[in-house]
């Protein structure tokens, strides 16, 4: 999504406003030592009183690495300094020193990240837009510079996950009037915006200027910041189920920028994408702190306008291939992308890297999943993704100043989506660009910190699904350091566990799981839903692997923009659910892992609960009863056995005797 073409008019115009920005600074410093001077020169003049009113404040700063601020009262303000604070323009770019020397104790905007991948291609988070606030799914994407909504007026715009944009709902939009340094609209009144990516889709509409919050469980307050409303948007992001992009890159337009330029958070920001078959994850607006075994890469502003890195090899199983390092910096060089699902690679280093895995995976080769596409596929390596680095070799990625970072086969792989047990390679061949771009796959359970301050780039391997919970900030978070990790004293906890694998659920053995039930809130509203009832039953019933007769919806109610379901699962004519059974379903609901189709949009998991068999009086006591029987049936038999034997006994009372049958000892009667 991210992988944008940078026209050179844009680049020029950029070193342009780099340098005036320069030429701003020395202004304002030598404003500032004149006027120094000047009130040291008429201190003495003044009385005991107006020394008390001038004299000098020396403010500490707890920032590291960043001179103590120095406020001078009764100094005038320069003339520029009472305009609008906000990024299209360059004007504000002056000041952007100053404000990265404020005071450290700033918040920062931790929020969810949703969606998966490779079902949906990317990843999104909850953005709230206006007065009242307006809820958007955008697409975390550092490769765009911009963030954009459809707007009410739209007049080519698919149909996304939440209603479009309405300026006049809002009581405190504002559009960004038209002004020389920005793309005027046809009347000449508002300013415009325009973005093209390289899958040919493209966005364009017009600048406002609203509150945005950042969720519930943001320390950061709302901030006014600009963004796009689009009027038009055509290919992948007319057909996208989420309602637009959240641009991270460096820019005028960056929402990164526009908070760093108010100095309301750190120049930094992290992004943690769940693993495979997991998805979600979290990210942080503001800097937070770095474990103490961060893999770091150098990542150059003025190489790009993008996120690259300084990679120089890859080595596969311990063997480094035979690629020449320079093959990793043409064009862009290494572009590291969110907005973008899997990695490619320039054809020399493509070639190397595919006959390395293919002379190391020892699985049979099969078709991809798409016959239209060459994908490199291999079956046999079974379901568990814990279980892959069995078959599958691990990677490592070299960087300039000789770090390493180690790739798990979940960072490389996808799942075959007709093959069960079977993957595919996650990295392909750049076509004929020189560019290197590492999309998300590459990120999958790694905690990665866009430095931005400091012009590197951070990895640590750990559980992003679990991070959101592990990480806890005690009011504002400390900066991060300037000159070297020696300054780190919070410690992230230490990796857990691959959230791929089931977690720690489990129940006594004499439990009988009779029914279980959960809710589910999905972004899609009542009316939208209401017609595929069915199809939702059967999908519920395919990803937990029970028979469709054992679903049941037992409540369908609308909830705001979605719809609220409660669901239960109820036993097969066993009379219960086995431990097993139910220990797979729960691990299925509570890490995220129902694959929907995008017409059902996101969805979250509210609550669930097991309940015991409740089985009848004859089925609680069908065992007992069969076994009193069981042993009345053996005494009664017994009884007639010995009975039986005991009449055939001979002399034995009432026994049967023929009529001429002789004894010695019978003495004849008389008559």
């Amino acid at each position: 999504m991210g992988n944008q073409v940078p026209e050179v008019g844009k680049i020029l115009r950029r070193r342009f406003l780099e340098i005036e920005r320069e030429i701003k600074l020395g202004e304002e410093m030598m404003t500032l030592a004149v006027s120094l001077l000047a009130s040291l020169l008429l201190l003495p003049l003044a009385g005991e009183a107006a020394i008390g009113i001038s004299q000098t404040q020396i403010l500490p700063v707890s920032m590291a690495g960043t001179p103590a601020a120095m406020v001078l009262p009764l100094f005038f303000s320069p003339l520029n300094t009472t305009r609008r604070s906000f990024p299209p323009f360059p004007a504000i770019y002056s000041h952007r020193r100053e404000l990265q020397e404020k005071s450290s104790s700033v918040a920062n905007a931790h929020m969810r990240l949703y969606d998966d991948l490779l079902t949906n291609g990317y990843y999104t988070t909850r953005l709230m837009i206006g007065t009242p606030p307006q809820k958007f799914a955008l697409i975390v994407d550092t490769g765009s510079t911009v963030t954009y909504v459809p707007c009410s007026s739209c007049e080519q715009c698919g149909n996304h996950q939440d209603p479009r944009f309405q300026p006049d709902m809002s009581s405190t939009y504002e559009p960004v009037r038209c002004r020389t340094d920005c793309t005027c609209d046809a009347d000449d009144k508002q300013c415009t915006y325009e973005r093209q990516y390289a899958e040919m889709s493209s966005s364009s509409g017009v600048l406002g200027e609203d509150l945005v919050s950042f969720g519930i469980e943001s320390d950061l307050e709302p901030q006014r910041a600009v963004f796009g409303c689009e009027t038009s948007e055509t290919g992948d992001l007319f057909n996208q189920h989420a309602d637009g992009i959240m641009g991270l890159g460096r820019g005028q337009l960056s929402i990164m920028d526009q908070l760093v330029d108010k100095g309301v958070i750190n120049d930094s920001f992290s992004l943690c994408y769940g693993g495979m078959d997991i998805g979600g994850g979290s990210m942080v607006l503001g800097g937070i702190p770095l474990p103490p075994d961060m893999v770091f890469a150098r990542s150059d502003p003025v190489r790009s306008p993008y996120y690259n890195i300084d990679l120089k090899g890859i080595v596969v199983l311990g063997k480094k291939l035979d690629i020449s390092p320079s093959v990793f910096d043409g064009k862009h060089g290494t572009v590291l992308d969110s907005g973008t699902t899997f990695a490619y690679l320039p054809k020399e280093a493509f070639i190397a890297f595919r006959d390395a895995m293919m002379d190391k995976i020892p699985l049979k080769q099969i078709p991809g999943p798409d016959p239209n596409y060459r994908d490199i596929c291999f079956s046999g390596a079974g379901s568990d993704v814990s279980q892959l680095s069995k078959f599958f070799p691990e990677v490592d990625m070299l960087f300039g100043d000789g770090q390493i970072l180690k790739l798990s086969p979940e960072n490389y792989l996808f799942r075959h989506s007709k093959v069960h047990g079977a993957y595919c390679l996650g990295v392909f061949q750049n076509g004929n660009d020189l560019t290197t771009l590492l999309g998300g796959i590459i990120a999958r359970n790694t905690l990665v910190i866009y430095d931005r301050r400091n012009e590197r780039i951070g990895f640590w391997k750990t559980n992003c699904s679990e991070l959101w919970e592990r990480l806890k900030f005690n009011g504002a978070p400390s900066p991060a350091p300037f000159a070297s990790e020696s300054s780190y004293t919070s410690e992230i906890p230490s990796p857990a566990l691959s959230p791929s694998q089931a977690q720690n659920y489990s129940l006594p053995a004499q439990y009988r799981v009779g029914v279980i039930t959960f809710d589910i809130s999905l972004s899609v509203e009542y009316s939208d839903m209401e017609p595929h009832v069915k199809e939702f039953t059967e999908l519920i019933a395919n990803e937990l692997e029970v028979d469709i007769s054992q679903v049941h919806l037992m409540n369908f109610t609308s909830a705001g923009n979605g719809t609220l379901i409660k669901c239960a699962i109820f036993p097969s004519r066993s009379g219960f659910i086995s431990n097993k059974a139910a220990l797979g379903i729960i691990s299925r609901l509570t890490e995220h892992r129902l694959q929907l189709p995008a017409n059902f949009g996101d969805y979250s998991l509210v609550e669930w609960n097991i309940e015991p068999s409740k089985r009848s009086w004859w089925q609680v006591h069908l065992l007992g009863f069969v076994i009193g029987v069981a042993i009345v049936m053996m005494i009664s038999f017994l009884v007639v056995v010995v009975w039986y034997f005991w009449r055939q006994k001979p002399g034995a009372a009432g026994a049967y005797r023929h009529v001429d049958t002789a004894f010695a000892e019978q003495e004849l009667q008389p008559l």
